[in-house]
């Protein structure tokens, strides 16, 4: 595994909308990423406790992108409606 072929993320978690289930999503989720050649490096939480941030590492795009349409991932999304976490996602690199 090179370094060109990773994909680091960090995901910023708004959990507000409902924030037991939305912590509950994402350890769900969270705990998929190894299926896929990712994994968290570090999570973080808010002192109001609404927000979460996410650093993520996958060993290549492939595994991101396989991870963003897995079906469990995808079915948790939707159980979820409205009470879903609202996230936003950030390329980033080592610098």
């Amino acid at each position: 595994m090179t370094a060109k072929q990773e994909v680091l993320l960090v995901a910023l978690v708004d959990l507000s909308a409902d924030v037991d289930a939305g912590r509950r999503y994402e350890d769900a989720v969270l705990a998929l990423l190894g299926r896929h050649g990712g994994r968290l490096e570090r999570r973080l939480r808010t002192g109001d406790g609404e927000t979460e941030v996410h650093v993520i590492r996958f060993a290549a795009r492939a595994g991101l992108d396989a991870f963003l349409v897995d079906p469990d991932r995808v079915a948790l999304r939707a159980e979820l409606g409205d009470a879903a976490p609202v996230t936003r996602v950030l390329e980033v690199r080592d610098v």
